[in-house]
């Protein structure tokens, strides 16, 4: 197994008895099937090249809550299960693999610090479900897009700011759970879009300064993530399902609801005045699906599409024509990832340099403790002098146990009265979270009793034709004996 090649990563959406394959992309082998498995679209990624992580599909929505597993990929051992207070959709990781961002059908968000499993932000980001989720390159912002065809770019830093204010001066009234649903308010929002007609169904950053996005209403665009204005339109012929970058050579691969792909070049230099058509020119397609296509992603060498036709092609791109095949007959793929081969050995030099990264279970409801403790801040060139020394302060700040304990030893009249608000605020949270966990059960109560209705009919139906049939028996039976 050498340490240059690369393995395929795929997974669909269909059941959890499906799982994950992952295979030899050179050879086309089989090397690893992860079982107990079924990720929403935009739901697979990798951490740091050491970690999978995934959105179970939660075919009851939100009842119930949801999970996100992630697995070791150089250690063959039961996934970490996570499981969150909605159902994830599409979910995504900084470059540095520190943040996870998560969003519910439901419009709310959902940021963890990875290597504690801190859930530091949860806010209504959207009114209809999440698609879409992409980090900045520095992660600084957060860009999201939804089912009716808006797009926002977030601020991490006042994010955070907001739910850590919302954390510590949260009143008897409000829970602290509910608050933190506001924290995504206009100040945390820098930008938004309702220039896509529908769906957004890609989100992507070319560079630090632009991103693109794609959507069912047949077009493209490119932004500029600063400002948050709209660049250049790309209008295609039909639906748009997924989209890919080569940066590399600046090309623009853009999967269709027909199963054809689209080539382009990226050009920023044509201006919104001049929207780009993109004619049906066979020099500038890929034909080789026969559905949706439904991921895109690039290997070494080759580019590669996923379809529901339960095909995954690898395609040499200046030929035009299919390298290779994978057909997945347990379902269509809705993700793709490529990884370093390397990754998945028990013993390498590569993990021994990068195992400080480390991953521990996602919290399900804001802890409060964590806005006490402090909190690592990204990259924030784009925010202003005011965000900057907030975090300084914050970086700086003393944990609220650090001084509770100071106090309480000096014996003085404020450590008891923080020490009742301290316990009142628990209590408050606590009776909030029962309250939420009590409306969860009466959900799965009145579930379960409809269950039982219908497997009571059923047998009832099942039993029907056998009396008959027994009653039919007996009548048989008895008339040559009644003559």
């Amino acid at each position: 197994m050498s340490e240059g090649s690369e393995a395929l990563v795929v997974c669909s959406d269909r059941s959890l008895k499906v799982g994950m394959t992952i295979w030899d992309i050179e050879t086309g082998d089989q090397i690893l099937r992860i079982p107990s498995c079924a990720a929403s679209p935009h739901g697979l990624l990798c951490l740091r090249n050491q970690y999978l992580a995934a959105s179970q599909v939660n075919r009851h929505g939100s009842l119930g809550g949801g999970s996100v597993f992630m697995w070791a990929l150089n250690k063959p051992q039961p996934p970490l299960r996570s499981y969150t207070m909605e159902a994830m959709g599409p979910i995504c990781c900084s470059n540095d693999g520190v943040y996870l961002a998560g969003g519910a059908s439901s419009g709310n968000a959902y940021i963890w610090e990875v290597a504690n499993g801190r859930l530091l932000a949860m806010w209504r980001a959207h009114y209809k479900s999440l698609k879409c989720m992409v980090f900045s390159d520095d992660g600084s912002l957060l860009i999201s897009g939804s089912d009716d065809g808006m797009i926002c770019i977030w601020s991490m830093i006042r994010l955070m700011k907001k739910t850590s204010e919302m954390m510590h001066h949260s009143n008897h009234s409000e829970s602290c759970l509910l608050e933190m649903e506001d924290s995504g308010s206009e100040t945390s929002l820098l930008h938004y879009s309702l220039e896509h007609k529908s769906s957004i169904t890609g989100l992507l950053t070319v560079s630090s300064s632009h991103f693109v996005s794609c959507s069912l209403d047949a077009t493209c665009k490119v932004w500029d993530l600063i400002s948050g204005r709209l660049i250049q339109t790309q209008v295609y012929p039909l639906a748009l399902t997924a989209i890919l970058l080569d940066l590399v050579r600046l090309l623009m691969f853009v999967g269709s609801v027909d199963g054809r792909i689209f080539v382009n070049r990226l050009e920023f230099g044509i201006g919104l005045d001049d929207p780009i058509i993109v004619a049906e020119d066979e020099s500038r397609m890929l034909k080789g699906h026969s559905e949706a296509i439904t991921a895109l992603t690039l290997s070494a060498s080759y580019l590669i599409s996923a379809s529901e036709d339960r095909t995954v092609c690898l395609w040499d791109v200046s030929r035009r024509v299919i390298v290779r095949r994978f057909d997945h007959d347990k379902g269509p793929v809705t993700n793709l990832l490529v990884i370093p081969k390397f990754s998945l050995l028990s013993s390498s030099s590569h993990q021994k340099v990068s195992n400080k990264f480390r991953i521990s279970l996602l919290d399900k409801y804001p802890q409060q403790d964590n806005f006490s403790k402090g909190m690592k801040t990204l990259l924030h060139s784009h925010f202003s002098r005011q965000d900057d020394e907030f975090c300084k302060i914050f970086q700086g700040t003393k944990s609220l146990d650090q001084y509770m304990c100071e106090l309480q030893l000096e014996g003085t009249p404020a450590a008891m009265e923080m020490k009742v608000e301290t316990s009142t605020d628990y209590r408050t949270w606590a009776t909030r979270m029962t309250k939420h966990v009590m409306e969860m059960n009466k959900h799965l109560q009145s579930r379960l009793l409809d269950l039982m209705q219908c497997r009571l009919l059923r047998s009832r139906e099942a039993d029907l034709p056998a009396t008959r049939n027994k009653k039919k028996l007996k009548i048989e039976s008895l008339s040559p004996s009644d003559e």
